[in-house]
């Protein structure tokens, strides 16, 4: 028997395996699949197998397979490939895709950076509220100039130049605006002591 004919009987109703490919990718005939799944499954399996996957994964594997053949049999093109060939290039993708899973650790459930941070004590937080509260007073009793460069440098988060820049002043007097204003926030505050 030619090899054309073997090919054209390879399915068991004697359809080519590229006829029943195009029959699933145009109505998803299930019986064309069938004969499909029949045919390829066990091959992709021994595939799989022969190539380190174990019975269990190799079972999984060729049944993802045939899933995605059934899934992207519209995307098969009969003129750059035999039915085989572009199966088998889906199982090969599949094994690929699993040994890459398979090589990524598991997360850690306990690793500090995936652990969220714990909530802070109620007391803890009326402390910072009431403290940010008589920043916030103070700050209120600075005289105007050092109060504005203060609230673009630590509520704004402009650097020095900038600020100096937007107030047409020289940066040494920002500078020195902001040193005595931290300076009598510090004092009012007793900051010193904490």
């Amino acid at each position: 028997m030619a090899g054309g004919e073997k090919k054209a009987k390879a399915g068991e109703n004697g359809r080519a395996m590229e006829d029943l490919l195009a029959a699933v990718a145009e109505t998803g005939d299930r019986r064309a699949f069938a004969e499909l799944f029949a045919y390829f499954a066990p091959r992709v399996k021994g595939v799989l197998m022969k190539g380190g996957a174990s019975d269990t994964d190799a079972d999984d594997l060729a049944q993802e397979v045939m899933v995605k053949v059934f899934k992207k049999a519209k995307l098969y093109d009969v003129s750059k490939a035999s039915a085989a060939t572009w199966i088998f290039a889906i199982a090969r993708n599949a094994r690929i895709d699993a040994i890459r899973r398979a090589a990524k650790p598991d997360l850690d459930p306990d690793e500090p950076m995936l652990v969220p941070e714990e909530a802070p004590r109620a007391d803890v937080v009326c402390e910072l509220k009431q403290r940010d509260a008589r920043i916030r007073e103070a700050v209120t009793r600075l005289p105007a100039e050092q109060r504005e460069a203060m609230m673009l440098h630590f509520y704004a988060d402009e650097p020095h130049s900038a600020i100096a820049e937007r107030l047409g002043l020289p940066l040494g007097t920002v500078k020195s605006r902001l040193r005595l204003a931290i300076e009598k926030v510090r004092k009012e505050l007793d900051f010193d002591d904490e």
